[in-house]
C-alpha cells in the first residue's frame, strides 16, 4: 500500500465515487399481537430518528465530513429515516495507516475531510402475519467522493447496532486522472470487506464473500453464530417455556436467520 508521500499525484480532484451500503436485521420471538407492537414500539425508541442522527453524525466525524444539512423524519405507524449531507476539502492531515485495508476507528476524532458526499439511514421494522417472528432491519448507506473510504465506518456502525445479520456492499465507481492523464478507477488496495472488520467481531460471525474484482464491486453478508433463545424473546425467558415450546421457537428462529443470510426461502 502506498504511503502518503509514495501516493499518486492526481491531476485535479479525486472524482471517484465510494458507495458502502451496510444493512443490518436484528429478529424477535413475539408470541402474541400486544409482545409484537410493544417489540415495535421498543425499536421505535431505541433507532427513532434523533438517535440515528446522533449515529450518522458520529459516521460523519470518523470519515472527516462537515455536515450541511440535516433531514430526519420518524414514520408512522413504525420506522424512520434521515439523511445527511456532507462536504469538506482535500485530506491533508489523515494519520498514519489510514489509507490501509484496515477497520477504523470508534468516534474519537476527526480523521480526515470529503467533498460531495452524503450519509442516509433508513428503518423497516416487521413481522411474519402467522409465525410470531418480528424483524427490525436498518439500511445505512454512505457515499463519499474522494480519497477517504466509507469503509473506516464500518467498525463504528457495526458497534452501533444489535445485529443477527449483516449484509455489506461495497463499490467505487467512475475515474480520476494522474497527472500524466491516466485513468485510475481504484485508488487503493482491497480484496475483501472483511479486511475492514475487527478480528472480534468476525470471530462472533459467520461469513461469506462474493467479490467481482475487475469491477471493483464486494460483497460479505455475515450470521452471528452463537444461539441463546433468551435473546430472542421479548419480555421473558425460556424457562418459562416447554422443552417442546423451547425448540419451535428456536427452529423458527434459526430459519429466519438462514433466510436472510442466504437470500432464499427455505422449507
Amino acid at each position: 500500500m502506498l504511503t502518503r508521500e509514495q501516493r499518486i499525484q492526481l491531476h485535479g480532484f479525486n472524482n471517484l465515487t465510494k458507495s458502502l451500503s451496510f444493512n443490518m436485521y436484528d429478529i424477535c420471538y413475539t408470541r402474541t399481537k400486544e409482545e409484537r407492537e410493544a417489540y415495535i414500539a421498543y425499536i421505535d425508541e431505541q433507532y427513532n430518528a434523533d438517535r440515528l442522527t446522533k449515529i450518522l453524525e458520529d459516521v460523519t466525524s470518523i470519515i472527516g465530513a462537515h455536515i450541511l444539512n440535516v433531514a430526519k423524519q420518524d414514520y408512522e405507524p413504525q420506522g424512520a429515516s434521515v439523511t445527511i449531507l456532507v462536504s469538506e476539502g482535500p485530506v491533508d492531515d489523515a494519520p498514519k495507516g489510514f489509507f490501509k485495508e484496515s477497520p477504523g476507528p470508534l468516534p474519537e476524532t476527526v480523521l480526515a475531510h470529503l467533498d460531495k458526499s452524503h450519509i442516509t439511514v433508513h428503518t423497516y421494522p416487521e413481522y411474519h402475519p402467522h409465525e410470531g417472528i418480528s424483524t427490525f432491519r436498518a439500511d445505512i448507506d454512505v457515499a463519499t467522493c474522494g480519497e477517504i473510504s466509507p469503509l473506516k465506518a464500518l467498525n463504528y456502525l457495526m458497534h452501533s447496532f444489535d445485529t443477527d445479520i449483516m449484509t455489506m456492499d461495497y463499490r467505487v465507481r467512475g475515474f480520476t486522472r494522474d497527472i500524466n492523464g491516466h485513468k485510475l478507477f481504484i485508488d487503493h488496495d482491497i480484496n475483501s470487506i472483511q479486511n475492514y472488520i475487527p478480528e472480534e467481531v468476525k470471530d462472533e460471525y459467520d461469513m461469506i464473500d462474493v467479490n467481482i474484482y475487475p469491477e471493483n464491486i464486494f460483497h460479505t453478508k455475515a450470521k452471528l453464530k452463537e444461539f441463546d433463545l433468551n435473546n430472542y424473546l421479548f419480555g421473558y425467558k425460556k424457562e418459562s417455556l416447554t422443552d417442546e415450546k423451547q425448540e419451535e421457537i428456536t427452529q423458527l428462529i434459526k430459519r429466519e436467520m438462514d433466510e436472510l443470510y442466504y437470500g432464499k426461502n427455505i422449507k
